[in-house]
């Protein structure tokens, strides 16, 4: 027996003071499809890296009164009065974002109770704040003296700062007129808060402060569960929870990939010639470079796996009625079909850039290929009939491909045929990755993940033809590492 307990804030043994506003408790939120990430730069700078893809994308950049992050062990204590603080920062902005002294210039949105208790939120125009040009310009903020309003002191809205729940920064692209009409082009945009000083009898605030001991445990992470936080605070909690050694961070599915418009489909999907976005760039940038300061490995994983709404029609698998492959997510991901060229080499080339950022950022080059499978939904139907792939095994083979709409019930040698076929297409594919990485860093440790439970199955024994292929077998990689909490 695994002999384990839940920490509580209240578990905390030894907690420090730390300034408020302090930039690794920053986060940032966005609607799709836009994107962005928060970084930090120094003890007092926070960067935030974005791209707008349409004329109503709106970015905050939000602190938190109640820390709803951290582990408990590390966590912030919660702290709504803001009464007797100040805030100040010098803004830089650059790059497609609306100045401070535009109409729909950035504002401090401010949300919590007055002095009733009554729910109230504040908009504060950071402009009338600000000395400076509306790119470039120092902002003071006195809680207690602060006023929303776009003009002061004819529209004057009084701020009451005793109750706090979360305030936040907007940002907006030029042109902003809260439609969902796709901009032009995709319109990249960095702001930074600099010189970040909170002051007053208010400004401290209490966090945990533990440290646990080393231990043979070893962390996992992942990008779309963390793409809002930064990697300062990231980084230094796995290394006070005493985690050491190798790191593995999935890059997710959801929101690295750069997007374009696709006017013809009405969508906004992977762009095949750009593999990574600009935010998720330079957030794995500093991840990296963080986790190798402290010493730890991080191992990049890449999956076969892409959010389903920014999967180009001809890449997804499909089982054979013609159904995407659609996982279990809200919104569903779908699965990239071996077979698909296109796919393929958007594949390898984001394969490749990620590695790169492991040897940029000072950290051994180790990358793992995650889950590659062909997808076998909740109705047993196996997604094996992708136009791209029913065409290949025509073409090598001279056979159509028997449909198959039960994987539990597979009682032709056909059907086996073709299911040991896609198992050899999906191992090629991953050998592809595989050496698409290591022809760029010859150096690279090669990985696989291998999910157990879904292959495994017993109800379904001829899913092991199609999902566990013998291109596998060592020594195509380096290291074998499986997935089998289901079991």
């Amino acid at each position: 027996m695994i002999r384990h307990w839940l920490a509580t804030p209240q578990s905390q043994v030894r907690t420090r003071w730390m300034k408020r506003f302090d930039p690794r408790y920053w986060t940032i939120d966005f609607p799709r499809p836009m994107v962005a990430s928060v970084t930090t730069a120094a003890d007092d700078t926070l960067v935030i890296d974005a791209v707008f893809m349409r004329r109503g994308d709106l970015a905050g950049i939000i602190w938190d009164s109640v820390d709803c992050w951290s582990h408990p062990l590390l966590a912030m204590e919660t702290a709504r009065d803001y009464r007797g603080t100040t805030l100040a920062f010098h803004w830089s902005a650059t790059g497609a974002v609306q100045p401070l002294d535009a109409v729909n210039g950035p504002v401090l949105t401010i949300e919590g109770r007055d002095a009733a208790g009554n729910p109230r939120t504040w908009y504060v125009r950071l402009w009338n704040y600000a000395t400076g040009t509306g790119a470039d310009a120092d902002i003071a903020i006195d809680f207690d003296t602060l006023d929303g309003g776009f003009l002061l002191p004819a529209e004057a809205d009084p701020v009451w700062a005793g109750d706090v729940d979360r305030m936040f920064i907007s940002i907006v692209p030029p042109g902003y007129d809260g439609s969902d009409v796709p901009l032009a082009a995709p319109a990249a945009a960095r702001v930074a808060l600099g010189n970040i000083r909170a002051d007053g009898v208010g400004s401290m605030v209490k966090v945990g402060d533990a440290f646990v001991p080393p231990h043979a445990l070893r962390m996992a992470s992942g990008y779309d569960d963390s793409y809002n936080q930064t990697p300062e605070r990231l980084i230094e909690a796995i290394f006070a929870l005493g985690y050491r050694g190798a790191l593995v961070h999935y890059v997710g599915m959801s929101h690295f990939p750069a997007l374009r418009w696709d006017a013809a489909t009405a969508s906004y999907l992977a762009d095949p010639a750009v593999p990574i976005c600009g935010p998720a760039e330079a957030w794995h940038s500093d991840f990296v470079e963080r986790a190798a300061a402290l010493g730890l490995s991080p191992i990049l994983s890449l999956s076969f796996e892409l959010l389903d709404q920014h999967c180009p029609s001809a890449w997804a698998q499909r089982n054979n009625d013609g159904a995407r492959a659609a996982t279990g997510y809200s919104p569903p991901s779908t699965l990239l079909s071996p077979a698909n060229a296109g796919a393929m080499a958007w594949l390898k080339t984001v394969a490749v850039s990620f590695n790169a950022i492991l040897v940029a950022g000072g950290a051994a080059p180790r990358f793992q290929i995650g889950e590659p499978w062909w997808w076998v939904g909740p109705d047993w139907k196996p997604c094996v009939y992708d136009a791209a792939t029913t065409a290949l095994y025509l073409a090598q083979t001279g056979l159509a491909a028997p449909p198959i709409g039960d994987i539990r019930s597979v009682g032709t040698a056909a059907k086996r045929q073709y299911l040991d076929w896609c198992g050899s297409l999906l191992g090629q594919a991953t050998l592809a990755v595989r050496d698409a990485v290591k022809a760029a860093v010859p150096a690279t440790q090669t990985l696989l993940l291998f999910y157990a439970p879904q292959v495994l199955n017993a109800a379904a024994p001829e899913l092991l033809r199609a999902n566990l292929p013998g291109e596998w077998a060592y020594p195509a990689f380096d290291v074998l590492q499986l997935e089998d909490y289901d079991f």
